[in-house]
């Protein structure tokens, strides 16, 4: 397996984050997954305002100033490839 981090990342529609990796593969990735999942650490991103203070630690996406984030493999292996 290759190793993967995330190079950009925007917010998008609603809860979907548009994530560039360091492959040049792009992809959709709809948050609503974490929101829905019933894990505590993603409700603070329930407030759209917090969700939309996206930030990357060089390696990922994060919120809260480090505090939450996402695996960059779990993005890249749940998004919906852009051509």
């Amino acid at each position: 397996m290759k190793l993967i981090w995330v190079t950009d990342a925007k917010v998008c529609n609603g809860y979907e984050l548009l994530v560039t990796f360091n492959d040049g593969c792009r992809n959709i990735f709809d948050c609503r997954i974490l929101l829905e999942g019933g894990n505590a650490l993603y409700e603070p991103l329930q407030d759209a305002k917090a969700f939309k203070e996206i930030a990357l630690d060089g390696w990922t996406v994060t919120w809260k100033d480090g505090t939450i984030d996402v695996a960059p493999e779990f993005l890249y292996e749940k998004g919906i490839p852009v051509e």
